[in-house]
């Protein structure tokens, strides 16, 4: 006799499987700002994170965010400590003498 299966055989919701979670509508500065983790194994691409101007490598999970009523192109890849922190970190983060220039 083979052993009972205890859990049903469901599909994954197609967020898992893709590597994006759902987005979710959060405030910041007086506006609305749609906001969708990214899983690491769906990160492709170099990104730089604007709240602490260092490289997001692939392979990393982090947060994309856009304003609500802005389009598509102006979304900017945070890191997910970065997000949180937002309102902690200054409007002008300068570089190092040193950091990459792209």
């Amino acid at each position: 006799m083979s052993p009972r299966r205890n859990h049903q055989n469901r599909p994954r919701p197609a967020e898992r499987e893709s590597g994006f979670g759902t987005p979710a509508t959060q405030e910041w500065r007086g506006e609305d700002w749609v906001v969708r983790p990214i899983a690491g194994s769906a990160a492709g691409k170099h990104y730089r994170c604007p709240g602490c101007d260092q490289e997001i490598p692939p392979g990393v999970g982090h947060v994309v965010a856009w304003r609500e009523y802005d389009g598509l192109d102006d979304r900017r890849h945070w890191h997910r400590a970065c997000w949180n922190a937002r309102d902690r970190r200054t409007s002008k983060v300068q570089r190092s003498r040193n950091a990459p220039r792209y």
